[in-house]
């Protein structure tokens, strides 16, 4: 699920608007941000923090409601653009998720919801 979006970081290019294909965000135009105005439609399918160039999104990939996140730490763990960088689509990433063995994340993830 969406938990920030980075004002200190966001460009506001928009893509996260454009890629979301469950129309989460809306822009303040005033601000120039996108605001996450429709939390309950988030799928929690990464297209936002993929798509952003700035690193400035960041999705929780076991949250099934909000949670509240430090910007800090999360930036301080490298986990904003992290998915940017597991896939393959930042600059100077040698490997994609697809030329790397990804069967233990397939495996924790299809263990999770067998127990559900």
């Amino acid at each position: 699920m969406i938990e920030l979006v980075s004002a200190e970081r966001c460009i506001g290019c928009k893509l996260c608007v454009k890629a979301c294909p469950t129309n989460v965000f809306d822009m303040d135009e005033a601000a120039k941000l996108p605001v996450i105005a429709r939390l309950e439609d988030c799928q929690t399918c990464f297209m936002c923090e993929a798509y952003c160039p700035a690193d400035a999104l960041y999705v929780a990939p076991q949250a099934e409601a909000r949670a509240e996140v430090d910007e800090i730490a999360l930036a301080a763990a490298g986990m904003l653009g992290s998915w940017r960088r597991e896939i393959g689509w930042s600059k100077g990433t040698d490997s994609t998720m697809a030329e790397r063995d990804t069967t233990p994340f397939f495996e924790t993830f299809t263990e999770r919801y067998r127990q559900a």
